[in-house]
C-alpha cells in the first residue's frame, strides 16, 4: 500500500499559486543569473575547469528548474493566460539556450581550457563533460565562417519558434464529432456515461484519447469511425503543416552549412545509430519478417471484414478488427478487462512490483499545492530509509488546453551543486485516462496500464539518477536509447505473477481470473507484424522527411510512408501535422522506439533466466542502467548489466523472426 506523507517545505514549489507574471519572472530571474555565470566564465583570469565549464552545468540547473516552475506550465495549467506565458517563457529559455553554443567569446574561453594540461588529465565524467562541450560548439559551427555561423544560429532560432507554435496548436486544437444514442452502438454503457452530452439525445466524441480510441475500437457505424479517424489525423494540419514544412527545410540548410548530407546524418552524430545507414541495415534485418507476418495477420482482417461489412480493410477499421479478433478468438472484452485495472490500484500495484524489484517504497503527499486539484503527487525513498529520493506528479487526466498525449516531463534534476549538497529530483506523469465519475472509477484498458507502467519507467530513469552533473543526470542519454528503461517495463504487464498481485476487481475486489490472464497474455503477439509495421511506418516517415539532402514533398512521403502499414491510405489527411515526435525532439529519430526496443527486450531477458521480479536483478539493473544517467555511452550501460555483448535475439524472438546475435 502506499503510504501518506508530507512534501518537505524547503523543496516545495507552489504551483497554486502560479501566475502569468511569475512566469514570466522566474524565467527572467533565471536567465539573469545564467548571464551572470556565462559572463564569469569569458572575464575568468585563466581557464580551468571550475572557473569554464563546471559553470556551464550550473547554467544548464538555473535553466532546467525555471523550465520545471515556469515553461512547463504550458503543458498543464488549466489557465490560457499563463500556459500562453510559459509558450513564451519556454520559447525565451530554448533561445536563449541555443544563442549560448554561439557566442565567440564563450568558444574561445572553452578553447583555452581545452588545450590545457588539465584538461588533458581529465577523467570520468569530467573528460566526458568536456567532450561534449567541445562538440556542442563544433555542433554550433563555430569551424565556419562568420556569415555562415550567424546564419545557422539564425536559422536554429527560427527552429525554437517553429517547435513551440506546432505544440501549441496541438494542445489548443479541439474538436469531434456529435452523434446520437442509436450511432453509439457497439460501445460500452459506461463509455456513453462518461460522453459530454449535447442536448437531450447527442453526445460529443472529442479527439481526447478516452473518447477517440474506445469509438474506434467498438463503434459497430463504420463511417463515423472513418469521420473520427479523418479529425483526428488532421488535428491542427491547416496550422501546422506549413510549420513542418518550414521545420524541415531549415533543418536540412542547417545539415549543408555543418557539411553533412542530410538533417538526420547530423542528428545521428550524437545518437547511439551513428549514421543514417546503420539505421536503414536494422530496418532492412527486420521489416522483410515482419512484412511476412503481417500480410498473414491481414488476411485474417480481410476475412473479418469481408464477413462484417462485406468490404475491404480501411485505416479506420484496424483497432475495431482487432478488439473483435480478441473478443472472439481469446474471449478478451476490454472493457471486462479494464474492470480490473482500476487506475489508483494499478498504481499501487505497479508501486509494489518497483518497490520490490528496485527496492524503494512509495508515499502520497497530501499537500500538493499543485497546478489543478487532479495533480497527485508522490515521493520516493529507498526502502527502509526515511530520506527521499524523488518526488514526481502525475497529472492523468483530460482537460481543456493540456498537453493531448502521454509523457514524462522533468521539473527539477538531481544533480550535486556547488557546495556539494544534493538537489532532489522532481518529475511528473502527464497522461489522459478515463477521469472517474460519481459512479465508477477511472478504469483503465490494459493498454492504458501498458502507457502508464511505460511513462513511469522514464520516471524512474529521471528520478534514480546518482549522477553528479546535470548534463548527465536522469534520461539525459543518447536519444535511441531513451526508450529502453520505459519499454522494459511493458514486459511485466504480461506477466501472469505480476498482474494477479494486483489486478483486481473494482467492485467485487476478486482478483484477475487465472483464464482471462492466460487468455490476454496468448493475444499479447496477435497482430504484432501489423502494429510493428506501423511503427516502421513512423520511422520511415521521419527518415523520409530528414534523411534526404534535396527538397521533399511532405505529402508524397507521407503517403509513401503510409505503404508500410499495408493498409490503404485515408485519403484526405496529414497525419505528420499532429505528430508531435517530429517536432518535438524525435526529428530523424523516431526510429529510436523500435530501435530500443532491441535492448529493452535484451535487458528484460534477464528478468526472464534469473527471475521475472528479482531484487538481484533489479539492484543490477538500477545501479548500472538507471542510476548512471548519461554519465557513459548506452553501450556500456548494456555491457555491464547484461554482463555480455548485447544481442537482438529476445527483440527478434518476441516479434515471431528468426532469433540472430
Amino acid at each position: 500500500m502506499v503510504s501518506v506523507g508530507r512534501y518537505p517545505a524547503p523543496m516545495r514549489n507552489d504551483y497554486s499559486n502560479v501566475t502569468a507574471d511569475s512566469v514570466a519572472g522566474v524565467t527572467t530571474d533565471a536567465l539573469a543569473a545564467a548571464d551572470a555565470l556565462v559572463d564569469s566564465i569569458v572575464t575568468a583570469d585563466a581557464a580551468s575547469y571550475a572557473a569554464t565549464i563546471a559553470p556551464l552545468d550550473d547554467i544548464a540547473a538555473i535553466t532546467s528548474d525555471a523550465y520545471g516552475k515556469g515553461a512547463f506550465m504550458a503543458r498543464v495549467h488549466p489557465d490560457a493566460a499563463v500556459r500562453d506565458a510559459a509558450i513564451a517563457a519556454e520559447e525565451q529559455l530554448t533561445k536563449w539556450g541555443t544563442d549560448l553554443v554561439f557566442r565567440r567569446d564563450l568558444y574561445e574561453a572553452v578553447a583555452r581550457f581545452a588545450g590545457s594540461e588539465e584538461a588533458a588529465s581529465l577523467t570520468g565524467t569530467r573528460r566526458r563533460m568536456l567532450d561534449f562541450v567541445v562538440r556542442d560548439f563544433r555542433r554550433a559551427g563555430h569551424e565556419l565562417a562568420d556569415d555562415a555561423r550567424d546564419r545557422l544560429q539564425e536559422l536554429r532560432r527560427r527552429l525554437v519558434e517553429l517547435e513551440v507554435e506546432f505544440g501549441r496548436n496541438l494542445d489548443e486544437f479541439d474538436d469531434g464529432i456529435e452523434v446520437t444514442r442509436d450511432q453509439l452502438a457497439g460501445t460500452s454503457a459506461d463509455y456513453i456515461a462518461r460522453l459530454e452530452k449535447v442536448g437531450d439525445d447527442h453526445y460529443r466524441v472529442s479527439l481526447d484519447y478516452p473518447d477517440y480510441m474506445p469509438f474506434m475500437q467498438q463503434a459497430t457505424d463504420r463511417d463515423l469511425r472513418r469521420r473520427l479517424q479523418h479529425k483526428f489525423w488532421n488535428r491542427a494540419a491547416e496550422e501546422n503543416q506549413p510549420l513542418l514544412e518550414e521545420a524541415v527545410r531549415i533543418r536540412r540548410e542547417i545539415a549543408h552549412l555543418l557539411g553533412s548530407p542530410t538533417w538526420a546524418d547530423h542528428a545521428m552524430e550524437v545518437k547511439m545509430a551513428e549514421a543514417p545507414s546503420r539505421v536503414a541495415e536494422f530496418y532492412d534485418s527486420v521489416v522483410p519478417g515482419l512484412t511476412s507476418r503481417a500480410e498473414d495477420e491481414l488476411a485474417a482482417w480481410t476475412a473479418l471484414a469481408a464477413a462484417e461489412y462485406d468490404s475491404r480493410v480501411e485505416p479506420w477499421d484496424t483497432t475495431f478488427l482487432d478488439n473483435l479478433q480478441r473478443k472472439r478468438d481469446y474471449g478478451i472484452d476490454q472493457d471486462e478487462v479494464a474492470a480490473y485495472f482500476p487506475l489508483e490500484q494499478t498504481i499501487e500495484g505497479m508501486f509494489d512490483l518497483t518497490g520490490d524489484v528496485f527496492g524503494l517504497d512509495y508515499s502520497r503527499v497530501t499537500d500538493t499545492a499543485a497546478w489543478h486539484p487532479d495533480v497527485l503527487l508522490y515521493e520516493i525513498r529507498n526502502r527502509g530509509d526515511d530520506t527521499p529520493v524523488a518526488y514526481f506528479y502525475a497529472d492523468l487526466f483530460p482537460r481543456d488546453g493540456k498537453f493531448g498525449h502521454a509523457a514524462a516531463f522533468p521539473i527539477v534534476y538531481g544533480r550535486q551543486r556547488p557546495d556539494g549538497s544534493w538537489t532532489t529530483p522532481v518529475a511528473a506523469i502527464v497522461a489522459n485516462f478515463t477521469k472517474p465519475t460519481e459512479d465508477a472509477p477511472s478504469l483503465l484498458k490494459h493498454d492504458e496500464a501498458l502507457t502508464l507502467f511505460h511513462e513511469f519507467g522514464h520516471i524512474l530513469h529521471f528520478c534514480l539518477s546518482a549522477v553528479k552533473e546535470t548534463r548527465f543526470s536522469g534520461f539525459d542519454t543518447e536519444w535511441d536509447f531513451v526508450e529502453a528503461p520505459s519499454q522494459i517495463m511493458e514486459n511485466w504487464m504480461w506477466e501472469p505473477e505480476v498482474l494477479q498481485r494486483f489486478a483486481r476487481h473494482h467492485v467485487t475486489g476478486e482478483p484477475i481470473p487465472a483464464d482471462l490472464v492466460a487468455n490476454l497474455v496468448a493475444a499479447r503477439d496477435l497482430n504484432e507484424g501489423l502494429f510493428t509495421m506501423r511503427q516502421v511506418f513512423l520511422g520511415k516517415l521521419d527518415l523520409g522527411m530528414h534523411a534526404v539532402a534535396d527538397e521533399v514533398d511532405l505529402q508524397e512521403v507521407y503517403r509513401t510512408a503510409f505503404e508500410y502499414t499495408l493498409v490503404p491510405f485515408h485519403e484526405g489527411t496529414f497525419f505528420p501535422a499532429s505528430f508531435g515526435h517530429l517536432m518535438g525532439g524525435y526529428d530523424a529519430g523516431y526510429y529510436g522506439y523500435l530501435w530500443a526496443r532491441v535492448y529493452g527486450d535484451d535487458m528484460f531477458s534477464v528478468f526472464e533466466d534469473e527471475g521475472i521480479v528479482s531484487p538481484t536483478v533489479g539492484a543490477r539493473y538500477r545501479n548500472e542502467v538507471l542510476s548512471t544517467g548519461g554519465s557513459r555511452d548506452a553501450m556500456d550501460h548494456l555491457r555491464a548489466f547484461l554482463g555480455r555483448e548485447p544481442s537482438s535475439a529476445a527483440f527478434l524472438r518476441k516479434l515471431g523472426l528468426e532469433t540472430g546475435g
